[in-house]
């Protein structure tokens, strides 16, 4: 076991190592505060909120880039879920502004739905482009990608684009 100094309260902590990973951390066993881990807790369940929109507004865009439109027959083949589930989930994202689609027509982003695609966009590449640099094949930087771009905060995303930068020289 090794001692080191939290710098938040300037009190010495033990690290002890994970037999799992092999690395030392600071109190397996502790409990962090309550407020904290349910502000953590919190912005996990935002992710999850927005990731479905996310993802369809993102495929709905590269739809209407590549194909002229975006239909729920493709989305639910390319999302591998049922029409029903892609109509429902059309549904919210009408009510949500970011889509506007008729029965048995295309699905059209709104300028709302076109900013979120794009930020969703941003995020991915961001994350795909640090995964690759740091070695990981391209076809597991792009399934990891589709999960963390979705958690992970502005800051992070800062600081991975810069590591990229860093790693690519």
């Amino acid at each position: 076991m090794t001692s080191v100094t939290d710098p938040k309260n300037d009190t010495e902590a033990e690290l002890e190592t994970d037999p799992k990973t092999g690395l030392e951390v600071s109190g397996l066993n502790a409990l962090e505060d309550a407020e904290q881990q349910a502000a953590k807790f919190e912005r996990v369940r935002e992710a999850h909120k927005t990731e479905v929109a996310e993802d369809y507004v993102e495929l709905i865009d590269d739809l209407i880039n590549v194909n002229g439109e975006a239909r729920v027959v493709e989305l639910a083949e390319r999302m591998g879920v049922s029409h029903a589930t892609v109509n429902k989930i059309i549904q919210r994202l009408q009510r949500e502004g970011l889509v506007i689609s008729k029965p048995y027509r295309s699905i059209f982003l709104t300028d709302e739905g076109r900013a979120l695609a794009l930020e969703a966009r941003r995020r991915h590449e961001i994350v795909v482009r640090f995964l690759k640099a740091a070695g990981v094949s391209d076809e597991t930087a792009e399934i990891d990608a589709e999960g963390v771009e979705h958690h992970v905060s502005e800051e992070t995303l800062k600081c991975l684009s810069a590591l990229t930068l860093k790693i690519e020289k």
